[in-house]
């Protein structure tokens, strides 16, 4: 293989995601520029290799060693780019660290992002999974984001609908975003910024603290503290935060099981369906705490899976599947993954 990037091969993936596995890739480029990108793309000699994007590593799980070239999109750069419709626009690189970016908004006197503070992972990432906490999702302040389409060999704008937003969904995460690297997000923040306390937990967080009318930066710096006391560091145990989406069921279904489980916990969704809380259905089959290999469930919350040390992807993989297979047979309900397996 004969190229002049400078690729780096037999490349270790551990401090490339969080979970920390200790994969190994074929070869590895970090991405910091569009150039770099369309470089890579367009090189002869890399044409016959597979290819995987990487972006912070937060929403994967390394099942073996990566047999492609791994891309690291590192491109940065933020910067507030004007006002539209009562709204300012500010557009980041999708190599930035998704909570430095909420910090830098922030900065600038803007609220909208700070119920998502301290997610961690990338803002080219944010938009694939349509990331969201404490009653706030990246569609809620969503503007436009730039790809480049590698079937048209150029840069291209998608607006919202075209990205297809859906719970921890988007096209990207479906055959037709196939092709697509993201290379910037621009986010509309309102300009009359009201606090988003519609969350209990966090709207009963806010009350203790003794504020009347937060400021985003204290709502952040709420947030970030109760995620702090529920959730584990990846700096310190490898994790990729909930492994678990919230199923979605039917009010017919919701009804059937608060029949038999009368304590699980649920909300009323806009479409009249109900979410339950998967946390409480993996608590409740005992998995809290357990282990299986160097694989465990947090102690601290049931909805997130840990490395314990030298934990392997196929145990990852075995654990959650194990919590799966308990919760449909007491409840009946698929739980679906958040991480990608790869």
């Amino acid at each position: 293989m004969q190229t002049d990037l400078p690729l780096q091969h037999d490349f270790s993936l551990r401090q490339l995601n969080t979970f920390g596995i200790d994969a190994r890739a074929r070869a590895y480029l970090r991405i910091d520029s569009v150039a770099r990108l369309e470089a890579v793309l367009a090189d002869a000699a890399l044409a016959g290799m597979p290819r995987l994007l990487l972006g912070g590593g937060s929403n994967i799980v390394l099942t073996g060693d990566v047999d492609a070239l791994v891309l690291h999109m590192a491109i940065l750069g933020k910067e507030v780019i004007g006002s539209e419709d009562g709204c300012t626009l500010v557009r980041c690189g999708a190599g930035e660290s998704w909570h430095g970016f909420v910090q830098y908004t922030l900065a600038q006197g803007l609220g909208g992002l700070e119920n998502m503070s301290l997610i961690p992972g990338t803002v080219g990432a944010s938009p694939i999974q349509n990331i969201g906490a404490y009653g706030t999702e990246l569609k809620d302040v969503f503007h436009s984001l730039t790809v480049y389409d590698t079937a048209r060999g150029a840069l291209r704008t998608m607006g919202a609908a075209e990205c297809r937003f859906a719970y921890r969904d988007s096209v990207f995460k479906h055959a037709a975003g196939a092709g697509l690297v993201i290379v910037d997000v621009t986010f509309a923040l309102p300009q009359a910024w009201q606090p988003n306390l519609r969350y209990g937990e966090l709207a009963q967080a806010v009350a203790e603290s003794g504020l009347a009318s937060p400021t985003a930066q204290q709502v952040s710096d709420i947030v970030v503290a109760i995620r702090q006391r529920k959730l584990p560091d990846p700096a310190v145990i490898g994790n990729a935060g909930s492994f678990f989406k919230n199923p979605v069921v039917t009010a017919a279904q919701c009804a059937a099981l608060l029949a038999a489980f009368p304590a699980l916990v649920h909300h009323a969704q806009p479409d009249g369906s109900e979410k339950l809380a998967a946390g409480w259905l993996i608590d409740q089959c005992g998995w809290k705490g357990r282990t299986m290999g160097a694989a465990g469930v947090y102690p601290r919350q049931a909805l997130v899976l840990v490395n314990n040390g030298g934990a392997t992807g196929a145990e990852v993989v075995a654990l959650a599947r194990a919590i799966q297979a308990d919760v449909w047979e007491r409840y009946g309900v698929r739980l679906e993954t958040e991480p990608v397996f790869i």
